[in-house]
């Protein structure tokens, strides 16, 4: 049940969910009070994920290869790169295009079958990815920062529930 705050405890939220009660007698305060909370947050760090892919000179998708890249200890062929990006291999040649001028990755004939090729992050490239994603972990731990660890794997926890529920009934899949 929301409870009454200070007003120094008090955020956007709280006045959101007192306009609403009246109009809507059913409403859940937890529970819009939580959504809310969460979508603004989505919001917030969006923001932040998209400021510092500017200061890195990186559009969306190119963070996205990058970051797949990345993931995958820094080499993949292209369409390795596609199913993770869950794209045609044609659109991955584009972007392939793209990181390769700007020296992001380079593409080298493939040790295993040298009628394909491999895609490997430079140095630059790993050192781009690491910055943006840096500069998001960084906002990530701040507002995390205001738990205690005991608090934020309970946080984590109870989002994962939550998540389950939502994969498994309402189809909230993704890659």
């Amino acid at each position: 049940m929301a409870e009454k705050r200070n007003e120094q405890d008090r955020d956007w939220t709280d006045g959101h969910v007192e306009r609403w009660l009246p109009v809507l007698p059913t409403l859940d305060p937890d529970i819009e009070g939580a959504v809310t909370r969460m979508s603004k947050l989505t919001v917030h760090l969006r923001r932040v994920r998209e400021q510092s892919l500017a200061d890195f000179e990186l559009d969306r998708q190119e963070f996205d290869t990058l970051h797949k890249l990345a993931g995958r200890g820094g080499a993949a062929s292209p369409s390795e790169l596609a199913a993770d990006l869950d794209l045609a291999p044609a659109s991955v040649t584009g972007r392939l295009d793209g990181l390769e001028r700007r020296g992001l990755v380079r593409r080298t004939p493939s040790r295993k079958d040298r009628r394909r090729v491999d895609v490997e992050l430079t140095e630059a490239g790993r050192s781009t990815w690491r910055g943006a994603m840096a500069v998001v972990g960084h906002e990530e731990e701040r507002l995390l920062g205001a738990l205690p660890a005991r608090e934020r794997a309970l946080l984590s926890d109870m989002l994962r529930r939550i998540m389950l529920v939502a994969e498994r009934d309402g189809g909230a899949g993704w890659r």
